[in-house]
């Protein structure tokens, strides 16, 4: 699977996990009426602040393009050179090349380490209350290879994604949202998106490595499974095809869509609350 769509899947994912969008059809009632009178979307499994939303997006978005770091000419190796250059050679021979190490249980685990110790070092600055150094300073990298990545984003925006990671990562280090450990949360979603995503393509991966259980002799060559589960050990449900293939894209326009619509919506709630308040403050006044 395309960085690019990696990196919607993380965002689409995190958006549906944390709000739930009620959709009012009544409209189409006469014109369709198969259709239900309201369509929830999203899952709203963790409640989670508006702040959490959408940092969260930005967040798992780039650790869904994590991963791909064993890959020396990957989306990710070139968003932050040279840091990213060096950081993407150094992963590939720890982790035995692309699709390897990275894209199995124990790279997920790695990966979620890193961002649990990350989201332990905190501060209690005087007169501000406790900042988060460490989810920023790791969040300046993430966001900076989601906004590399992702279309969805303005062009000027990917241009800079040293300067889009700062900021965000400035963000974060003070306003990280109050949730505990949503950061190591959104590093497992991304992660784990990535992994699936690839799993999709005809190419697929191994989750067991360094390991390779290879499927058994009397079963191997079986029709469908002997495209599912090869000989070296990578498991695949090959329904897109080769990564880049139109079926890819067919599947991610809706979710990247999808990805801004729910941030977008987010924003603009925010907006209207912070708006919300200042009358209510004025009036009061």
């Amino acid at each position: 699977m395309m960085g690019a769509h990696h990196a919607a899947c993380g965002a689409a994912a995190w958006v549906a996990l944390t709000s739930q969008v009620h959709v009012d059809l009544t409209m189409f009632a006469e014109k369709a009426p198969f259709l239900p009178q309201s369509l929830d979307i999203g899952m709203g499994l963790w409640d989670i602040s508006p702040i959490g939303v959408v940092t969260g997006a930005l967040v798992t978005a780039g650790a869904a393009m994590l991963p791909d770091a064993d890959h020396h000419n990957a989306t990710i190796a070139h968003s932050l050179p040279p840091l990213s250059n060096v950081m993407c050679s150094g992963i590939g021979k720890l982790a035995g090349g692309h699709r390897h190490g990275t894209h199995s249980i124990i790279g997920i685990v790695a990966f979620v380490f890193i961002a649990w110790l990350a989201g332990l070092w905190t501060h209690n600055l005087e007169g501000f209350g406790i900042i988060y150094p460490g989810a920023g300073i790791l969040s300046v990298l993430l966001v900076a290879f989601a906004a590399k990545a992702l279309k969805i984003i303005p062009d000027s925006m990917r241009k800079s994604p040293w300067a889009v990671g700062l900021a965000m990562g400035v963000f974060i280090t003070f306003f990280a949202p109050q949730e505990q450990n949503w950061f190591p949360i959104a590093m497992g979603v991304g992660v784990i998106i990535h992994i699936l995503g690839d799993m999709m393509t005809t190419e697929g991966c191994n989750l067991a490595w360094p390991f390779a259980i290879k499927p058994p002799k009397a079963i191997r060559n079986l029709p469908i499974l002997k495209q599912c589960w090869h000989s070296n050990g990578y498991m695949t449900i090959p329904v897109l095809g080769h990564a880049g293939s139109v079926r890819e894209w067919l599947l991610l326009v809706p979710i990247g869509a999808y990805a801004m619509f729910g941030v977008g919506g987010t924003l603009v709630a925010m907006g209207q609350s912070g708006l919300t308040e200042l009358v209510a403050m004025a009036s009061g006044g």
